[in-house]
C-alpha cells in the first residue's frame, strides 16, 4: 500500500527501506535527506485519498508542529500515525483534535532500534479499529512475526511502549549492577565469557543480554572508551509519574531511573552534605578537595 513517511534517520529511514522491501510504495520528507517531497504540503499532494502520513520524528515541537501542519493538510478520513515516542497524554489530545477534523489519528510504540530494518520492529498500536485495521498490512510488514499488537483506543499504544520503556531500564541497571559486582570481586573474572555462557540456557538469558556481550567484545571487560554517563529520553520518567498516580508500587523502575540520574554528576553535592554531618555529629573524618 502507499504510505508517506516524515523523518528519514535512524528508525524512520530503516523502516522505509523494509516496507519499500515488502512491496509497499513510500513517499517521503525530511529537510535533512533527499526525499521525494519538499515540504509536507508536498508530500500530502503526493498520496492519493485516503492517505496515511507517519510521523517517524523527535517527541515535543517537532512532532506537534508536523501534526499540526498536517491536520491542516489532510482530508477527512485520512490517517496520522506518531510513531515516535510521544507522552500518551498528548496523543490522547491529538485524537481528539483530529478526530474533530474527520481525520484518524494513530499513536504507534515502536522497538526496534537500529537493528529492526533486518530483524524487524516490535508495534504497540493504539487508534480506532477502523484505521489500524486499513493500516495492518503496513504494521505486519513492518513487524516480525508476533511483533505487532494492536493494544485498544488511541493513546493505549504509546502507554504500553512507555511502559516497556520504563521495564527496559529496571532490566539494563540489573545488568549493570551485576557487571559491577562481578567486576569488583577478589577474582579476575572474564566479563566476555562469563555473559557468552549466560547466554545459553541460562533464565537471565535476552537480546539485551546479547547486546552487553557483543559491548564487551568489543570495548573490553573494563569498557574504558565508554564515559559512565546515561541520559534518558522521557519514558522512564512518565512511567515512574503513572506509578504515582496509579498508587502502583515500581521500586525497580524508580531506582533504575535515578541510577542514570546519578551517573550525570561528576560529584554528588548529596554525598557532601552526608559527609559533613557525619563530620559534626560523630567527628568523622573527611576527604578534602586539594586547595
Amino acid at each position: 500500500m502507499q504510505l508517506g513517511m516524515v523523518g528519514l534517520g535512524r528508525m524512520g529511514g530503516n523502516m522505509t527501506t523494509r516496507l519499500e522491501r515488502a512491496g509497499h510504495e513510500l513517499k517521503t520528507y525530511d529537510p535533512s535527506v533527499d526525499s521525494t517531497a519538499s515540504s509536507l504540503d508536498e508530500l500530502v499532494q503526493q498520496l492519493d485519498a485516503p492517505r496515511a502520513v507517519w510521523l517517524m520524528v523527535p517527541s515535543g515541537k517537532i512532532t506537534e508542529d508536523a501534526f499540526q501542519t498536517l491536520l491542516r493538510a489532510l482530508d477527512r478520513g485520512d490517517t496520522i500515525v506518531d510513531g515516535g515516542n510521544a507522552n500518551f497524554r498528548d496523543s490522547l489530545r491529538r485524537h481528539a483534535e483530529a478526530l474533530g477534523r474527520g481525520i484518524f489519528f494513530v499513536d504507534a510504540g515502536v522497538s526496534g532500534g537500529v537493528w529492526g530494518l533486518e530483524n524487524g520492529y516490535a508495534l504497540m498500536v493504539g487508534g480506532d479499529r477502523e484505521a489500524v485495521e486499513r493500516l495492518e498490512p503496513v504494521f505486519v510488514d513492518l513487524a516480525p512475526v508476533g511483533g505487532y499488537v494492536h493494544t485498544g483506543p488511541s493513546g493505549s499504544g504509546h502507554f504500553t511502549k512507555m511502559v516497556h520503556n520504563g521495564i527496559e531500564y529496571g532490566l539494563m541497571q540489573a545488568y549493570a549492577e551485576g557487571m559491577e559486582i562481578l567486576r569488583e570481586s577478589q577474582w579476575e573474572l572474564d566479563l566476555v565469557a562469563i555473559t557468552e555462557m549466560w547466554r545459553h540456557g541460562s533464565v537471565v538469558r535476552s537480546w539485551l543480554l546479547d547486546l552487553l556481550h557483543t559491548a564487551l567484545q568489543q570495548e573490553g571487560n573494563d569498557l574504558s572508551g565508554i564515559k559512565g554517563y546515561v541520559e534518558d529520553s522521557g519514558e522512564g520518567r512518565w512511567t515512574v509519574f503513572e506509578a504515582i498516580n496509579e498508587s502502583v508500587p515500581a521500586p525497580v523502575i524508580t531506582a533504575a531511573l535515578f541510577a542514570r540520574f546519578a551517573s550525570r554528576q561528576d560529584e554528588s553535592f548529596a554525598a557532601k552534605v552526608n559527609a559533613a554531618l557525619r563530620n559534626q555529629f560523630g567527628g568523622h573524618a573527611v576527604k578534602r578537595e586539594p586547595s
